[in-house]
């Protein structure tokens, strides 16, 4: 089941939206299987003993346990989307009872991966992600290529730090007072200004120190 769409806002854009790497449901189906397997050699042997009943009996047991499992996994396979957007990272999971995280890329500090040597071959791996804020660290378990989802992640931050430049960019020059010639403020004028929208609360602390910085660097 693809993420639903009119859950992003306006300007937003799926860029990911994967489902757990189908390594997720081979146990299970391995164990059917098994079940199945099991089941038709009590058939073929066709015993006709208490004992051979009491073992056909079981085995029937079995294989309903092992579809009902499999049905389970498949359930929380189609269910289970790990989203990236060009604004933030989204997971969700669950059948009937729904669970989710959103992560802003703008606090994602660090994004890391753990594969062994199997799960190199199949292209599945866990991925990690420390963020700024209560949780810290999540981690996600069956991703598929996750060296890819990571390098992703990372160009979709800084995409989105530049957007966010250009918007501070253009909120900073509607604020700032034009005169009648083409000649703007001096860059030292042009910080003190931008001291004043920040005392205002027009500006936020990190909004201004960047602004700044990038005045000075062209000076």
């Amino acid at each position: 089941m693809s993420f639903p769409k009119e859950l992003l806002t306006d300007d937003e854009e799926m860029v990911l939206d994967l489902r757990p790497h189908v390594w997720f449901l081979v146990p299970a189906g391995a164990y059917l299987a098994i079940a199945l397997i099991a089941g038709l050699y009590v058939w073929l042997g066709g015993a006709d003993n208490t004992a051979w009943k009491a073992l056909g009996l079981l085995v029937a047991v079995g294989i309903l346990v092992a579809v009902g499992h499999f049905v389970q996994r498949y359930a929380r396979w189609t269910s289970t989307n790990f989203v990236v957007t060009n604004e933030r990272l989204i997971a969700r999971r669950g059948v009937v009872a729904k669970k989710g995280i959103e992560i802003p890329l703008d606090r994602i500090n660090t994004v890391f991966f753990n594969q062994s040597f199997f799960e190199r071959i199949i292209g599945a791996g866990d991925l990690g992600i420390e963020s700024a804020g209560e949780g810290g660290r999540e981690t996600f378990s069956d991703i598929r290529k996750p060296s890819m989802v990571q390098h992703e992640i990372y160009r979709q931050k800084e995409n989105f730090e530049k957007r966010r430049m250009v918007q501070m960019g253009q909120t900073f020059a509607s604020h700032v007072p034009h005169g009648p010639t083409n000649t703007g403020p001096s860059i030292p004028e042009q910080i003190e200004h931008l001291d004043r929208l920040r005392r205002a609360g027009t500006l936020t602390e990190d909004e201004f120190q960047a602004t700044k910085t990038d005045l000075l660097r062209r000076m």
